[in-house]
């Protein structure tokens, strides 16, 4: 099924954070990479995932949703940062799956009844962004969440703790490393009004990371 056809049908526009593995995609030990993703609309047949690594059409991969349980399924259609997923379940995993859907929904519309946790971590509308490196590459990575002193992403890139780089336009370094990507303390403490435009910025900060990286990050 294509998007456009998708979003005609009755579905939830929820973003429920997750995991994901492609295949053909090991890390430096030869074990299977692991993904951060978030979905942004789902059914009990398919959803449509923000994904650092986007895979291509008919790739079969493994997600993870805490808030849904673990799904297999095809890659149906690709976008720029993004993927249509065909969800591979029995009849009886979709009718509860899209009970699950219907209780979430009325969760999330219910101020009173919304989960606390989430509501400390800021999340920006686009988790898009850029990682530049001191040398000047550049790679794609999808913010999982952010704070006014750092941010946790995933990407591509895998980086050993200290490496200095700019996420966006906040220069800082890597202080953490988990499955699915690694955590960034910045180098000065932003204004959480300010955080997200600066970590949106797409352009590289070029000689600034080369003046900054140099600064120690407190730990």
């Amino acid at each position: 099924m294509s998007v456009e056809r998708f979003l005609k049908q009755r579905a939830v526009n929820i973003a429920v954070d997750g995991s994901y593995t492609l295949p053909n995609w090991y890390d430096c030990e030869g074990k299977i990479r692991t993904f951060a993703c978030r979905t942004t609309r789902v059914s009990p047949f398919r959803m449509i995932v923000n994904v650092p690594v986007v895979g291509r059409i008919g790739d079969r991969l493994t997600s993870y949703f805490p808030d849904f349980g673990k799904f297999e399924g095809n890659i149906s259609e690709t976008m720029q940062g993004s993927f249509l997923l065909e969800l591979d379940m029995t009849r009886e995993m979709r009718e509860r799956f899209s009970d699950k859907l219907a209780w979430l929904e009325k969760r999330r519309a219910n101020p009173g009844i919304a989960d606390a946790r989430r509501e400390l971590r800021l999340i920006p509308p686009n988790p898009h962004t850029t990682v530049t490196l001191a040398d000047g590459s550049i790679y794609t990575c999808l913010v999982i969440d952010v704070s006014p002193s750092g941010v946790a992403v995933s990407s591509e890139v895998q980086l050993p703790l200290g490496t200095p780089l700019a996420i966006g336009g906040c220069v800082g370094r890597v202080i953490r490393n988990f499955s699915s990507g690694f955590a960034v303390r910045f180098v000065a403490t932003h204004r959480l009004a300010d955080v997200t435009r600066l970590i949106s910025r797409e352009s590289a900060p070029g000689r600034r990371l080369r003046q900054d990286a140099a600064k120690k990050v407190p730990a």
